[in-house]
């Protein structure tokens, strides 16, 4: 990780700098209707919002008149990437960057990735409102496809921004239909024509709901982020033969539905182990084909979703995970498996400074913090390869469930994360070493 310098500066006002709680709130219920739909499984308005669909075309016009009303200066570069920019009094140091994304899951609420761009924008409200100037330039960042659920890459635009991946596959990615992300972009007006992000900001801070039931459970107001797991998604494709469910005796089958359960059920027994200290794994997408009760399942495919908070402990998973699956094959003969990484990420530690300056924050404004690891993947992990970086998690209701119409954080803790967000960016932005 990049270690630049970055001490905590003077905010040039006495008050600590509060955003409009009644107009974050309002800005977060007018995006969520946009992709809004009627969830049978819990009676509630969820959001599906993919990327680079007609409903995100939508929500980006939306927000990006939002940050052209607050006074930034957008731009768009060629990857869908969304900047807004405050200028400082010295716009040749390099700016603080916040930001997040407004891509949903097909299931999603209304907070995840969107609180952190709309809390970034209600700081700058704040800002202009208070006529608050700063040494450095603050910009307002919005990342595309950063579910990675459309186009099989979580975190992609801000890896394209961060160089960890090229543009050019990027482009060439295909959804579901077999439609490209750069011809999808074109569609719907957001092939910007800025340069993809290569010039580090001076610091990147990202507000995120929790996603999890940490700082609702221990009582704690906001998180100070130490870092993000380690991530891997693995597709595995099994390839056997299909047959009539009644007239093939079991010993002459090749079922690949079964020996993808067999892997799932295996998975499990990995984490139950403890032989691997917090390991997650999930199996988030499963198919069999052709999918009919009286026809043995000549092909299955699984995705699995691995992750721990150490990169070492997720690769001896996969392994052991690979050495299963060879006896699979070995005991159903003719069973073909093929195993390809769809997207993997390190685990990635946060700059220990940027984390005290978000812990200050929280202290001079009485709130209580605790620091914790992330679960979940932001876009944050790639732009620490640019910049020293760390986020601040809003403690979120229901356990913290996301990804679900049911994920919910009260319009007070919004508040309470986005105000220790405003008063962090604020001091870094007035640091000029």
């Amino acid at each position: 990780m990049n270690s630049h310098s970055v001490q905590a500066g003077r905010t040039g006002h006495r008050a600590p700098l509060m955003v409009n709680k009644n107009r974050l709130w309002g800005s977060l219920r007018e995006l969520a209707l946009i992709g809004a739909y009627d969830d049978e499984a819990t009676g509630l308005q969820g959001v599906n919002r993919l990327a680079l669909t007609d409903e995100d075309a939508a929500a980006r016009n939306l927000v990006t008149s939002w940050m052209k009303a607050a006074g930034l200066e957008v731009r768009v570069d060629r990857m869908g990437n969304i900047f807004g920019r405050r200028a400082g009094r010295r716009d040749d140091l390099a700016p603080v960057m916040t930001g997040s994304h407004i891509d949903s899951v097909a299931t999603a609420g209304s907070f995840d990735g969107c609180l952190g761009v709309l809390g970034a924008i209600e700081v700058i409200r704040s800002l202009e409102e208070n006529a608050v100037t700063t040494e450095r330039p603050i910009e307002v960042a919005i990342f595309t496809e950063e579910e990675g659920v459309r186009f099989g890459t979580d975190m992609l635009g801000s890896a394209v921004a961060a160089g960890r991946l090229p543009l050019d596959y990027a482009y060439n990615l295909t959804d579901s239909s077999g439609r490209r992300l750069e011809d999808e972009l074109e569609r719907i007006g957001f092939k910007g024509e800025a340069d993809v992000l290569t010039s580090p900001p001076h610091a990147y801070v990202e507000c995120h709901i929790e996603q999890g039931p940490i700082l609702t459970k221990e009582g704690f107001d906001v998180g100070v982020v130490t870092g993000v797991q380690a991530i891997s998604w693995l597709k595995l494709v099994f390839t056997g033969q299909a047959a009539h469910a009644g007239a093939t005796p079991t010993p002459l089958r090749v079922d690949a539905g079964l020996a993808a359960a067999q892997t799932i059920v295996h998975a499990r027994e990995l984490v139950d182990s403890g032989r691997y200290g917090e390991l997650r794994a999930t199996a988030g997408g499963l198919t069999v084909t052709p999918g009919l009760p009286n026809v043995i399942p000549g092909s299955a495919e699984i995705v699995f979703d691995i992750r721990h908070p150490e990169t070492e402990q997720v690769s001896r998973a996969e392994a052991a995970l690979a050495e299963y699956v060879k006896t699979l094959s070995a005991t159903y003969p003719g069973l073909l498996v093929e195993t390809s990484h769809m997207a993997r990420t390190r685990d990635v530690p946060f700059d220990p400074r940027i984390q005290e300056s978000i812990a200050h924050s929280a202290e001079a404004l009485g709130y209580r913090y605790r620091r914790l690891i992330s679960g979940a993947g932001h876009d944050a992990q790639e732009i620490a390869a640019l910049c020293p970086t760390a986020m601040v998690f809003v403690r979120g209701e229901y356990d913290g469930i996301s990804h679900n119409p049911r994920e919910y954080s009260s319009p007070e803790a919004c508040e309470q994360g986005v105000n220790v967000l405003a008063r962090t960016l604020t001091t870094l932005a007035n640091t000029t070493d």
